[in-house]
């Protein structure tokens, strides 16, 4: 899978229907999530995102692919979406697997909410 599609891959998975996401992630899937208990895997970590909001925009920046063996793509960048009522940040990295043909699963995720600054009194 090229470069461009893998990133068509991976934003549409932020944006994708509960039905269609579930479909591109692996049964046994590893998750790091910004919430408790943060890592989740296989139908937990698929339950995990049921809760995830409607997007209205998504921006993937600061994007990273590394291939680093036949069939495995590994990618990091840094994820920007609003829906109307709700911003969301992070730096993510994502696994895919090739199932066959272009066929993909997601086999590991991760998301890391930028740290915000602390001020001392």
């Amino acid at each position: 899978m090229d470069d461009q599609r893998v990133w068509e891959f991976e934003r549409s998975l932020w944006d994708a229907s509960n039905a269609q996401y579930q479909d591109r992630i692996d049964q046994e899937i590893v998750m790091v999530l910004p919430r408790p208990p943060y890592v989740f895997q296989g139908q937990a970590a698929k339950d995990a995102v049921k809760a995830t909001p409607k997007w209205d925009s998504v921006e993937l920046s600061d994007k990273r692919v590394s291939r680093p063996q036949e069939g495995l793509i590994v990618v990091a960048y840094t994820a920007r979406c609003s829906s109307s009522d709700e911003k969301y940040e992070a730096h993510c990295s994502s696994t895919l697997r090739m199932r066959g043909h272009d066929d993909w699963l997601v086999v590991q995720h991760q998301q890391t909410p930028p740290l915000t600054a602390r001020v001392e009194t």
